[in-house]
């Protein structure tokens, strides 16, 4: 730790609410946080709190509240929505994750160190890490809060009040285990490995403890935060219960997930970041003016064993191993510190750095996700041409390759829910999983997420349909209009009976005015395996 007991101004309270304040910067422009998934959750809290105004939603949906560990943005949507309006409160909402990611990690930081080392900063832009990117909104804020809640349980470790604690966090992580199922867990990682260092540093008789008596002194003093167990058997125990975990040891995913642990818009900007991380990671191993806090150090092999172990499904849930990637390199990159021997010019040397770094990442960020938002304002400009209850079907092209620029637009119909009560065909439906599931039976495999995806062929290993399938095999009675977003070239045959209303570019919204299907011969290679080309005669 750093001789003197004067602040350097990256330690000083005005600094960390600077940084705080500037967490939020990428996301005060955008109407809607440019997010993968967030506007299909959209979606759900318009049926959520409006499902009863709208009979035909009754039709679609069906709604059911329920105690599952994955509620944290569906509740605070309940009485915010109603006094800021629905997207405002998203956005508020969204808003606050970064914000609070910046503030737990400052906080552990200086909590287990004394003081924020300027390493810390290097570990700030991971607020806008690829989980976050993607829209795991619950799981974002379940983190964030987790980070600040970890803090809170050594500060009090630190005073002394370790009985007000035990008391403190009983409602605590049930609260976080109601947001997110993974929040509580990575809380409970945190807490034990930090357990196990105070009580192995604890002195008896001049002696210290001994690491496996400190393992079970560790896990009596984690046991406030085992009530969550009970909760978790009770949810994943009841027969609607769906979703398999599998994917295990997947090593090629589990490298990509963290190299692109930053990722975004530009790759080269995203790998140069990442690789800025493990420069900082690698300083601590190899220069001997910095070392790791053995408290952070053990929250970091433990949480790595962790990713390691993880399955990429985990109750029908995707990319759970990648959800934890960031994390695991934003407490090791905490838990550097510097030795008595770095300079107090070294030392600021490399905050300066580190505040270059944020800044850099900062104004990357805040222009892709300006960029984001003109896409989203030209190609929800289609939403005025829908009818408010239109039965739509939103058809959103990608590629079979994972392209580094992932569009934000895959769950745009999430938004005519939101806006125009139609229906989207991008809603998640996994009983037991959350709070919505699809009950539109006329739409058939249209119905929910993944139908909305389509691509140009058919992709090995995935559910897409090429969008000469979906066109030709969409059952017209069950829809009103179709919503082509960023769609492959395909043949005019296709779209017989289809009639343009509103055109941007190559999006293009068709109002169904045939609903007979069309007389097209499909190339075998777009089929799965089993079905055999089929001339689609008029029905």
């Amino acid at each position: 730790m750093m001789q003197g007991h004067k602040l350097h101004w990256w330690q000083t309270r005005w600094f960390v609410v600077a940084m705080v304040i500037a967490a939020v910067i990428p996301l005060l422009w955008p109407d809607i946080p440019p997010l993968v998934d967030l506007p299909g959750h959209m979606g759900r809290y318009r049926v959520q709190l409006d499902g009863a105004a709208y009979p035909w939603l009754a039709e679609w949906y069906d709604f059911r509240w329920a105690l599952i560990g994955n509620l944290g943005v569906d509740l605070l949507i309940e009485p915010l929505a109603p006094i800021l309006g629905l997207e405002l409160a998203v956005k508020l909402i969204i808003m606050a994750i970064p914000a609070l990611t910046v503030s737990g990690l400052l906080w552990i930081a200086r909590e287990v160190h004394g003081r924020i080392p300027a390493t810390a900063l290097f570990a700030l832009p991971l607020a806008y890490s690829y989980p976050f990117q993607f829209g795991f909104v619950n799981f974002a804020l379940s983190m964030a809060l987790a980070l600040n809640l970890f803090a809170l349980w050594l500060r009090m470790g630190r005073l002394g009040s370790l009985k007000l604690r035990a008391i403190l966090f009983v409602p605590l992580s049930c609260a976080l285990w109601v947001c997110h199922t993974f929040g509580w867990g990575v809380l409970g990682i945190l807490a034990f490995s930090a357990e196990m260092v105070r009580q192995h540093d604890l002195r008896k008789d001049g002696r210290g403890g001994h690491w496996l008596e400190s393992w079970t002194r560790a896990a009596i003093g984690c046991l406030p935060l085992a009530l969550p167990f009970a909760m978790m058997v009770l949810w994943r125990s009841g027969d609607h219960v769906t979703g398999k975990t599998m994917d295990w040891f997947n090593w090629r995913a589990k490298v990509g997930w963290i190299i692109m642990v930053l990722r975004d818009r530009w790759m080269a900007f995203d790998l140069a970041s990442a690789t800025v991380l493990f420069i900082i990671l690698l300083k601590g191993v190899r220069d001997h003016r910095v070392e790791y806090s053995r408290n952070l150090l053990l929250s970091t092999l433990f949480l790595t064993a962790i990713f390691v172990l993880l399955p990429r499904i985990v109750f029908g849930s995707a990319y759970a191993d990648m959800r934890l990637a960031p994390f695991v390199i934003a407490i090791a990159l905490i838990a550097l510190r510097p030795r008595h021997g770095l300079s107090f010019r070294g030392a600021s040397t490399l905050a300066a750095l580190g505040l270059l770094f944020c800044g850099a990442r900062l104004v990357g960020t805040t222009i892709s996700y300006l960029q984001f938002d003109r896409e989203y304002d030209r190609t929800l400009a289609a939403l005025d041409h829908v009818p408010r209850g239109a039965r739509l079907l939103t058809m959103v092209g990608r590629t079979c390759r994972d392209e580094w620029l992932y569009s934000r637009l895959e769950h745009a119909a999430g938004i005519a829910l939101e806006r125009r009560i139609a229906y989207a065909n991008d809603q998640w439906s996994m009983a037991g999983g959350q709070l919505l599931t699809v009950r539109y039976t006329p739409a058939g495999r249209f119905a929910h997420d993944p139908s909305q995806l389509v691509t140009d062929r058919r992709c090995r290993g995935e559910w897409w349909r090429p969008l000469r399938v979906s066109l030709a095999y969409l059952p017209r009675d069950a829809f009103d209009y179709v919503w082509l977003i960023n769609p492959a070239p395909v043949e005019p045959a296709f779209l017989t009976g289809l009639t343009p209303i509103w055109r941007s570019g190559r999006d293009v919204l068709y109002r169904i005015d045939d609903r007979r299907r069309p007389d097209v011969t499909l190339d075998p290679d777009l089929l799965p395996p089993r079905r055999r080309p089929v001339s689609l005669l008029p029905s």
